[in-house]
């Protein structure tokens, strides 16, 4: 049997096994060593699996994860980011569509500490569907706005998604980080544009709430400093070179843990579930790295990455035509499975590829985020569309995936952009 036809089975299996419901980790570790004993002997196999665990799991730069997953927790778990909202509201909040847009805002300002989308879509639902619902905002337009917005959480640094890019390309983490600071505020703005022209046509969908007077506006700010100054500090301080990236997320916990209890919004209940949340989240990527190095190290044995970019290379197509066929996997992957799970699980297969074509690798990373949080918001496994669910459950399913086409429109915009002028990407490096 040809190597490429053992790493075929493999992917098939994987994603049978993935059907019978088992956790996308376990699955990739599994196939991932049932490959490398079919294309080594059983002592080499055991051998790149102990060496290669080791070297990942002891990696420096790994513990950056539970850091900065920590740091969105103190944040998401004491309410912190109330101030957020209020703050967004003021400023906006008289304008039609208003309440919408004050959502994506402070979607966008907890994202830049969070860098959860599930955890930025429950954030802002709890707080702003009470106003949504007062204001009689049309449910597709409040369900959307919160389910889109969410998404922010993954593309604004610090991203989880992108520290997985990161470490499975090998390419830096703060490159990343400064990358997608760009194109996810690009993307902020494309949502609220959305909004506008939605609201300019139909009024209704977004009445206008009551306008704050300026000095209410510019003393709201005063509540958002301290949030503002924790980003600016973890990422300015990660963009000048005063930290490592892990040094970084130890001083974003660190500065959590200290801005929670100066707010007098920490308690030791909450402090408890937000670490034993942050080590469940923490367990659980850990786990899709281990999984995905050792399938990844099995699809390198038999070649197959640098086959289909061999393929890929000698085909008489543009480059573009490629990567929107890409882009199209990644879609249609996300849209079938969890999407991180689907990215993990490609990389090793379309990143060479990408190379191939001659992309630049921190520019395909950050379309690749994009369209990986483009995937929590398409049906049928929209993870924020669900956790929107959870919290409106008098809004029926079909009418929130409704709700989210507008802020779909805004990706496929945005991508568009960024294929168009990738000096976006890549002028801050």
């Amino acid at each position: 049997m040809s190597p490429t036809l053992i790493a075929v089975l493999g992917i098939i299996v994987l994603f049978l096994l993935m059907l019978l419901k088992m956790p996308i980790s376990f699955s990739m570790f599994i196939v991932g060593f049932l490959g490398l004993l079919v294309m080594s002997t059983p002592t080499a196999a055991f051998g790149i699996l102990t060496a290669d665990l080791w070297n990942q799991l002891s990696s420096y730069s790994l513990s950056v994860i539970p850091l900065f997953i920590l740091m969105g927790e103190l944040v998401f778990r004491t309410g912190i980011t109330e101030k957020l909202f209020q703050s967004a509201y003021k400023w906006v909040g008289h304008y039609k569509g208003g309440m919408a847009s004050t959502t994506i805002l402070a979607s966008a300002g907890f994202a830049a500490i969070s860098g959860s989308n599930s955890a930025t879509a429950a954030t802002m639902g709890t707080m702003a569907f009470p106003e949504l619902k007062k204001y009689n905002y049309d449910d597709k337009l409040s369900t959307g706005s919160v389910a889109g917005g969410g998404t922010l959480g993954i593309i604004i640094p610090p991203s989880t998604v992108l520290i997985i890019i990161a470490l499975q390309t090998e390419q830096s983490i703060k490159d990343l980080f400064f990358a997608s600071l760009i194109p996810g505020i690009t993307l902020t703005v494309l949502f609220l544009l959305m909004i506008i022209y939605i609201c300019q046509r139909n009024p209704d969908l977004g009445p206008a709430g009551p306008k704050a007077a300026m000095g209410e506006r510019f003393h709201s700010l005063i509540d958002v400093i301290p949030i503002f100054l924790l980003f600016v500090f973890v990422i300015g301080g990660l963009f000048f070179g005063w930290f490592t990236p892990t040094e970084s997320g130890a001083i974003g916990a660190f500065g959590a843990l200290i801005l929670s209890l100066v707010m007098r919004k920490l308690t030791w209940e909450k402090l408890v579930i937000a670490t034993s949340s942050s080590l469940r989240s923490s367990a659980m990527v850990l786990m899709l790295v281990v999984g995905a190095m050792v399938f990844g190290r099995f699809l390198t044995l038999t070649r197959l990455p640098y086959d289909v970019a061999a393929w890929v290379g000698s085909l008489n197509v543009a480059p573009v035509l490629i990567l929107i066929a890409i882009l199209l996997i990644y879609l249609i992957g996300g849209a079938l499975m969890d999407a991180m799970g689907f990215l993990i699980i490609s990389i090793p297969i379309f990143f060479p590829v990408a190379m191939s074509l001659g992309y630049d690798p921190v520019w395909f990373a950050v379309v690749l985020c994009m369209v990986t949080s483009m995937g929590a918001i398409t049906p049928p496994v929209g993870v924020n569309v669900f956790v929107v669910k959870g919290l409106r459950a008098d809004v029926p399913i079909e009418k929130i995936f409704i709700g989210i086409v507008p802020f779909v429109i805004a990706y496929v915009l945005c991508i568009a952009i960024l294929t168009m002028f990738p000096e976006i990407v890549l002028f801050v490096l």
